[in-house]
């Protein structure tokens, strides 16, 4: 049989209540010369379950065994099984809307240069009412690439991919963990065109105990940690992140680039992400804003981080900080 020119894949992790209606959403679009592969990345609920019935009522669905634990090597198995020229990301918790695949393959057959497309978003709660909007992104990639360092570029559970640059460069890092989204953007940014829609193509679902909510501080320690990264293939230097399968300990990160400030730069932005999330503080920020304090000194907003560690019933944490406040100033 000929190869589809598309391919949907899906990791899947303890998402036995939505996966269902996320495999639905794409076995009932417009375009439908695909196949959908999916891997269960041995979940501990009914996911599998899920998945096989639905596999057993569609021939368009390959199900995948998991090569090993964790979202990275999923990923990076499914593009390597992929036998179509674009991989189309899909979110085991959310909704694509009827036309995404539609709309992007369209917009792909009409720009051979990109290679990365995607599409904006609105968010639903877990029963899946509508919540609101998820923002707007850059759509043209001069603007994306403007906004590389600051701004959310591609929502990666909504974006259309071209295999082979992927597969060309490794695939997902895995030392970048809960950031390796990012991490590909910022290497596949100087080989294909990137390029957004305006349509809202995909409902993100949002609860408190997603992946991304858990992971923040990780998430966005990474995220620096890639961009500084980028920063020095830009100067004309390796990649030090280059073969990592894990980060090291932020204390150890200026060590590995040669340079000082890495891991303050990494610091400031976690701060900035987590500062009004007292769980974030509470839990693996927590280290970070005592040392972001001694390298920056009091600021009235670490003040107000503190009052915010107290009200949530976190009194030792508050004071803690107050103590590195008053301490620096």
């Amino acid at each position: 049989m000929a190869s589809p020119p598309l391919t949907v894949a899906m990791s899947v992790y303890n998402d036995g209540k939505y996966v269902g209606a996320a495999i639905d959403s794409i076995l009932s679009q417009t375009f439908a010369d695909f196949e959908l592969l999916v891997i269960d990345d041995r979940s501990t609920d009914d996911s599998a379950q899920v998945i096989a019935a639905k596999a057993t009522a569609d021939s368009r669905i390959r199900v995948l065994p998991s090569p090993e634990k964790g979202r990275v090597p999923a990923l990076n198995a499914l593009f390597a099984a992929a036998q179509a020229p674009w991989v189309a990301i899909m979110d085991s918790d959310d909704v694509s809307m009827p036309d995404r695949l539609e709309k992007q393959m369209a917009h792909a057959a009409a720009n051979p240069a990109c290679g990365v497309i995607g599409c904006s978003a609105f968010l639903i709660g877990p029963d899946g009412a509508r919540l609101g909007e998820g923002g707007d992104k850059p759509l043209t990639h001069d603007a994306i690439y403007a906004n590389l360092e600051d701004k959310p570029l591609i929502n990666h559970n909504a974006v259309l991919i071209a295999r082979d640059p992927v597969l060309e460069i490794g695939g997902y890092r895995r030392a970048y963990r809960h950031a390796e989204d990012y991490d590909l953007w910022l290497q596949l940014i100087d080989r294909v065109e990137f390029a957004n829609l305006p349509d809202k193509l995909v409902a993100y679902r949002v609860y408190p105990d997603q992946v991304s909510t858990r992971h923040i501080v990780e998430q966005t320690l990474n995220a620096a940690i890639a961009w500084q990264a980028r920063c020095e293939v830009l100067a004309g230097r390796a990649d030090p992140t280059c073969g990592l399968d894990e980060m090291p300990p932020l204390d150890e990160i200026d060590a590995l680039f040669g340079r000082v400030g890495v891991a303050a730069y990494a610091r400031r932005r976690v701060i900035e992400r987590a500062l009004y999330m007292p769980e974030a503080l509470a839990g693996d920020g927590y280290e970070i804003l005592l040392d972001h304090i001694a390298e920056n000194g009091p600021d009235a907003a670490y003040w107000r981080a503190a009052g915010r560690l107290l009200k949530s019933g976190r009194p030792w944490r508050a004071a803690s900080v107050a103590g590195a406040l008053l301490k620096a100033g």
